[in-house]
């Protein structure tokens, strides 16, 4: 039995469902969640201090117990923080709890690189300043944004709100810019089951951060992601 933990954002309401969707058809494989407390996606300091580094070991501590076989942070703080908070935290994770451990970015830029990406267009719901950051985060690894769409909201519990009709016609506009992929950057957004609507529209692949923290997870402890079928390219590259 191969078991992956996942740190959750408090508000999240979206990931959970969907990893759980995701895996349906895939045997012997479980997925454990735990949550801190996230409730504002900004760039101010009480929004950015809810990454603090202590509730984050904990919920791992956590996880821990149920003797999950890696752990993954499912969030997308890393994007506008800067990625070496991915890297440091999931280093922690690791020393503190003995499991390995990545996240949805880091898996993200991995997938980046494999795929050769040069140029993306991004999907987000984040308001104008955490859009430019990741923008800016990106440009520093030589990876171009040529379009992007957002709803402009900071409230995370009404990321779920956006439809995946919306998030579509957001990717639609992004297409239209033939980037090399296009990321969906939020992991309580619903851009996993629009992912491969998209790919057969435009035939550009489409990661949206639900999936790649599984991908990766998956990746992690062994498996095969080939194994998660109808979900967009992701899974079935890279063999």
């Amino acid at each position: 039995m191969t078991r992956i933990g996942m740190l959750t954002p408090s508000s999240n309401t979206v990931l959970e469902p969907t990893t759980m969707a995701m895996l349906r058809n895939v045997p012997d494989t479980t997925v454990h969640f735990a949550r801190f407390r996230v409730l504002e996606i900004s760039r101010s300091d009480q929004a950015l201090g809810q990454f603090d580094l202590a509730p984050m070991l904990t919920a791992a501590d956590l996880l821990s117990d149920a003797k999950v076989d890696v752990i993954v942070w499912n969030g997308t703080a890393g994007g506008w923080m800067g990625f070496d908070f991915d890297v440091a935290l999931c280093a922690a994770i690791t020393e503190r709890t003995g499991i390995r451990a990545t996240s949805s970015v880091l898996a993200m830029n991995e997938i980046f690189k494999m795929a050769g990406v040069r140029t993306f267009g991004l999907v987000t719901p984040y308001v104008s300043e955490v859009q430019a950051a990741i923008v800016s985060n990106y440009d520093a690894l030589g990876i171009r944004c040529v379009a992007e769409r957002s709803t402009q909201m900071t409230e995370n519990f009404a990321f779920a709100e956006v439809s995946e009709v919306d998030i579509a016609s957001m990717c639609r506009e992004v297409a239209i810019h033939q980037p090399d992929a296009i990321s969906i950057y939020c992991t309580n957004f619903r851009g996993a089951a629009v992912a491969p609507l998209i790919e057969d529209e435009f035939d550009i692949a489409v990661y949206d951060t639900v999936s790649t923290a599984l991908w990766a997870g998956l990746r992690m402890a062994g498996r095969d992601p080939a194994q998660v079928k109808r979900w967009g390219r992701l899974f079935g590259a890279f063999a």
